[in-house]
This record gives C-alpha cells, sequence and structure tokens, in this order.
C-alpha cells in the first residue's frame, strides 16, 4: 500500500471521502470494522463501512485499500453495494469502542478511549495497535492525562459496560447532517443508540429521530426519562411529533402531552385526530404564515430560517390574523421563484397565486399526491371549510407515506454485487 502513513488514528477517518482510482468520490468513511481476538492480541482490521450516495452503507474490505491518507482514502475501484450487515464476531471501532472505560494494565488506572490507531504489518494486515486513553480525574474538574498506550497495555475492551459514554463519538460525527447520524445510530446496538441518544442535545436528538423508522423512534424515546422526552418531542415538527406519539401507548402518550408546553402540544393533539393517510394527518401546523401587509422582503427573510425544510421554505401563505393556525381567512399563496424576481419593497399580496383552491384536511393520500403533481407544487394549503388555513402537505411528507413503511432499512436502488464483498473479508 503505498503512500499511506504508517499509523492512521481511526477518528479522523470519520467522514474523509473514499475515491476510486480514477479520482471520482464514491463515498464517505463511516466507521472500522475489526475482528477482537483471544488473549491480548491486537483487533484485526477488517475493513471499513463507506456510505455511498444512495445513503447505502456497504462493506469495504481492506483488501481493496489501496491508500489511506490524509484526507482521503483511495480503493481499487471494486465495490460490493450490498447493505453492511455487522457480524456477532465484529466490532464497530468507532461506534463501540470510543467511550468504552478501560484500565491501564500497569497502573490499574481508569480511563477513557478517545481514539485508537492502527497500523500495516509486514503480513499486510492492518491491527489496532494503539489505545489513546485518558486518565479519569475529578480533581478541580480537570481532564485526567492522556496517553497513547500499546493494545496490550489496557483490558476492558471484551466486558459490557453500562452508561458508555459519548463524548467522543459524537466529536468524531459532529459535522454529520440530522440524516446521516441517524444512518450511524440505525447500525448500533439499542444500548449504544441509548447511550448516544442521552448524549445528545435535545434539538440535535429530534432532528435525528425524525429521519428514523418508528420503531428506532419510539425505542430511543422509552430510554430517555418522561420530562427529557416531551422536551424532545417539543422540539420536533409537530407533524413527525404526532406521528411518534401515535405510536406510543395511550396512557404513555397522555403523559407526555401534558408535560410539553401547553402551545406546542395543542397543535400535536389537533394533529391526531385526523386520520393518518389524509392531507390532515400529513400536514404540518407550522409552514410560513404572512399577513397581507408583509413585503417581499418580509417573505424572503422568513424563508432563511435554517430550520425550514426546502419544501416549507418554498412557499409563504398570507392570511387574514390570527397568523397561527387555524388562521382568520387564506387569501393566498406566494411562491419563493416569483418573490426573487420583485422589488423588496412590494407587498407580496400583489403578487399571490390566488386562483389556486386548497386541500381539505379529509383528502386521501391519492387526492394530495394528484394535487401536487397537477399543479407542480412541493407544497399545498389544506383550509377547512371556512376558508381558514389548517397547515400545508409538503412533497417530502407525501413521498414519506407512499413508500413502504421501512423504506429507511433498505437498499434505495439495486446494484449487482461485484468482487471485494463482506464474505472474501
Amino acid at each position: 500500500m503505498t503512500g499511506s502513513p504508517s499509523r492512521v488514528y481511526v477518528a479522523r477517518l470519520a467522514g474523509l471521502p473514499v475515491y476510486d482510482p480514477n479520482g471520482d468520490q464514491v463515498g464517505k468513511v463511516r466507521d472500522v470494522v475489526a475482528m477482537m481476538r483471544q488473549g491480548n492480541q491486537p483487533p484485526r482490521v477488517l475493513g471499513l463501512v463507506v456510505e455511498v450516495f444512495t445513503r447505502r452503507r456497504i462493506f469495504l474490505p481492506m483488501t481493496r485499500v489501496t491508500s489511506v491518507d490524509v484526507g482521503h482514502v483511495v480503493t481499487t475501484g471494486l465495490l460490493n453495494m450490498r447493505r453492511f450487515e455487522q457480524r456477532p464476531t465484529e466490532v464497530l471501532v468507532l461506534g463501540e469502542l470510543l467511550d468504552r472505560t478501560v484500565t491501564i494494565t500497569d497502573t490499574g488506572t481508569s480511563a477513557v478511549v478517545f481514539d485508537m490507531a492502527m497500523e500495516q504489518w509486514r503480513t499486510r494486515d492492518w491491527v489496532l495497535t494503539k489505545v489513546a486513553v485518558r486518565e479519569g480525574s475529578r480533581r478541580f474538574r480537570r481532564r485526567g492525562q492522556t496517553h497513547v498506550l500499546d493494545w496490550s497495555d489496557v483490558t476492558g475492551f471484551t466486558q459490557d459496560e453500562e452508561g458508555q459514554g459519548a463524548t467522543h463519538i459524537l466529536a468524531a460525527f459532529e459535522s454529520m447532517r440530522a440524516a446521516d447520524l441517524a444512518g450511524v445510530l440505525h447500525d448500533l446496538s439499542p444500548k449504544r443508540r441509548k447511550e448516544i441518544a442521552v448524549a445528545l442535545d435535545d434539538e440535535r436528538l429530534a432532528d435525528v429521530l425524525e429521519e428514523l423508522p418508528e420503531d428506532i423512534q419510539v425505542e430511543i424515546l422509552a430510554g430517555l426519562d418522561t420530562e427529557r422526552a416531551a422536551d424532545v418531542l417539543e422540539e420536533m415538527s409537530p407533524d413527525d411529533a404526532a406521528d411518534l406519539i401515535a405510536e406510543l401507548p395511550t396512557d404513555t402518550a397522555e403523559r407526555l402531552l401534558t408535560l410539553m408546553e401547553p402551545e406546542e402540544a395543542e397543535d400535536v393533539r389537533r394533529l391526531l385526530t385526523y386520520e393518518e393517510h389524509t392531507a390532515g394527518g400529513l400536514m404540518t401546523s407550522e409552514p410560513v404564515i404572512l399577513p397581507v401587509d408583509a413585503t417581499v422582503a418580509d417573505a424572503l427573510a422568513q424563508v432563511r430560517n435554517a430550520d425550514l425544510s426546502p419544501a416549507l421554505a418554498a412557499m409563504i401563505y398570507v392570511c387574514r390574523p390570527p397568523l397561527e393556525t387555524p388562521t382568520g381567512r387564506f387569501i393566498g399563496i406566494g411562491h419563493i421563484q416569483r418573490l426573487l424576481r420583485e422589488r423588496p419593497s412590494e407587498l407580496v399580496s400583489a403578487v399571490l397565486d390566488t386562483d389556486l383552491d386548497g386541500l381539505r384536511p379529509d383528502d386521501s393520500l391519492q387526492t394530495v399526491s394528484k394535487y401536487l403533481a397537477t399543479y407542480n407544487l412541493v407544497a399545498a394549503p389544506v383550509l377547512d371549510e371556512d376558508g381558514r388555513l389548517l397547515g400545508a402537505v409538503t412533497v417530502d411528507d407525501v413521498l414519506d407515506h407512499l413508500l413502504p413503511d421501512d423504506w429507511r432499512e433498505h437498499d434505495h436502488t439495486e446494484h449487482p454485487a461485484q468482487e471485494g464483498d463482506h464474505d472474501a473479508s
């Protein structure tokens, strides 16, 4: 393997681009797969977990890695696109070994693992040879000393640890988007998912939950104390929170709704009154709503909110007061693409699309899909019988319900298996 450093620290691999021999990026490194061995023999590194552009995680054997350098990894170009499935004899170095509490053999001192290093031996095998640890120290709340030790100088990797921390794994994945971090959590054990979820702040955890299958959402929420669970639900969009609460036992759901802020709980309760596969069950109650005297500049300022999804940010809704859903009389919609061509001082009411009849909350999923397709929209207003805006349905929520319930757990596209699959490792 030419052009590679003799020692590679694993935490620094997280998120590195993976290139084929032609220089085209094929994915990003998400973890390192190793096999534990008996005694104090250092684990053999089997390969990398690589996320390709369909968000599928595949296994890349180390025999197919031609270079591990600062800033990138290069492969032979032969990839098996089958989804990676961890075997019982394998460990994920980032997901399972970082933040593990170990014992330094010479001193008997406890320490926490914050990184590990792998090296290529003369046999061409890659092996985890070094463990970077930080000693525990509560004195003056200072961090303890750090050491880089040989694998044989520490013990504790083969024991199950209750309450394993997540500080260092989260640091390794800090720059990940919520959807990507959700993919990492999906592939971990329920125990490790719970530990990482507890360590995330409420807003970040809410974003990650929205990207996970409902069964894992319920599992994670059940692992939090009730008040924390209510806080996380408040950070979720009302429609996603309603979908999750609908999956919980009735008494648990009611207890969480009681603990939530009244305004947040009211939005969720209202969404829960609609059937799941209807416009009311699909909509969010928090689209971008503006009064009739708002200007184009006001509208553009509102849609710059980074918390808005692209579909929600593509359209504004002009209504009479009150501007909280259910609003006063709905006036019309403003397409951001159109508003970008207008003077900032222009009133949005002068350039509204007022010809579209909105959806009704009991319209079926099929009706909603046809509506969006007919008018080439990425979002649509949902109105009650008095012409008040109740919310908006976005195309991403429609797709979420048109696809199979477990679509996040399966490959997005089919690719033929190629040389270098997991079995060959």
